[in-house]
């Protein structure tokens, strides 16, 4: 058995302004009453907000709150993330700090949720780091789950645990709680999904197991959630197979297939979808430019007259 304690805090916090104070007092009550803990995961954002106008150059004040954090609690601490400013850019950028108070790896996030976290430069690198002792994690945040392949990179780069910070306020949760069972099966690992709720998300985190088994999942209220895994299970699951069935890491390892979409080549089809942008209101419905009926009782206003004319 190898046994390591993650807590994730899906904690209720403000869209504007500085959530510091906030995420530090939460901390030290988690590590009040839950002194076992290893490593703390927040959510996408949680320090100071969606908007791009708090990014901060790295390192910075953000960052070196959060490391204080982890260095006072002696616990391994993963910031959810935040803006950060590098050569008039904005990435999307969460750090990971370990036990003493290092930075050991910066992660920015590979897909910006295009098209509405515009003016985010997308990262480039797959992050992976080793927990002495314990195993080896890898970082993807929000919309990065949503492509597969990110989440297999991880893994063939070695990781047994993915931390998946997100910032969730939409309706399509429910969709990333299967792809999170998915990421997980198929790729035989942990999956530590961790949602804020208020401004910053509508909760439902999740922690999954290599067999696609939901360990917990949290409700759409304030939440700490810390649990203990065993990374042995990815081990023996990767050795044996999922439940003594499929071995899908061995099975793409060792398969002749190749991708062509992966190499230049069937991209045909997505040429013909036409541009990244957000929908109009009766786009696709065959009403554009429709004028909408206005209800009774309702005035019009002089520029409304003005387009009949």
């Amino acid at each position: 058995m190898q046994p390591f304690a993650v807590a994730g805090l899906q904690l209720q916090l403000s869209g504007h302004g500085n959530n510091l104070p906030r995420m530090r007092e939460r901390l030290d009550y988690l590590m009040a009453v839950f002194p076992w803990v290893q490593m703390v995961v927040f959510s996408e954002l949680a320090a100071c907000g969606p908007s791009p106008a708090s990014a901060e150059p790295m390192p910075g004040p953000a960052e070196r709150a959060f490391q204080d954090m982890a260095a006072r609690h002696r616990v391994w601490l993963v910031s959810g993330s935040h803006f950060e400013l590098d050569d008039g850019k904005v990435y999307n950028t969460a750090s990971v700090i370990d036990a003493e108070g290092r930075v050991v790896a910066r992660h920015r996030k590979l897909f910006p949720f295009l098209p509405y976290e515009m003016g985010v430069t997308p990262g480039s690198d797959f992050v992976v780091f080793d927990v002495p002792g314990v195993g080896r994690f890898g970082v993807s945040i929000c919309y990065d789950m949503w492509f597969p392949e990110t989440s297999r990179q991880l893994v063939a780069l070695g990781a047994e645990v993915i931390l998946h910070p997100t910032m969730t306020t939409t309706i399509d949760r429910d969709v990333e709680l299967a792809i999170a069972r998915a990421a997980a099966a198929s790729n035989q690992c942990f999956m530590v999904d961790i949602n804020g709720v208020g401004d910053v998300g509508n909760g439902r985190s999740v922690v999954v197991g290599p067999a696609g088994d939901v360990l917990y999942q949290a409700g759409t209220s304030e939440e700490l959630i810390p649990i203990e895994i065993d990374l042995d299970r990815v081990r023996r699951s990767r050795e044996v197979g999922l439940r003594g069935l499929g071995q899908p890491l061995k099975s793409f390892r060792d398969s002749a297939v190749r991708f062509p979409v992966y190499h230049g080549g069937s991209r045909e089809y997505l040429e013909t979808l036409g541009p990244l942008a957000r929908p109009e209101r009766g786009s696709k419905a065959g009403i554009r430019g429709m004028t909408p009926e206005i209800p009774a009782g309702i005035v019009r206003g002089p520029e409304d007259h003005a387009e009949e004319s």
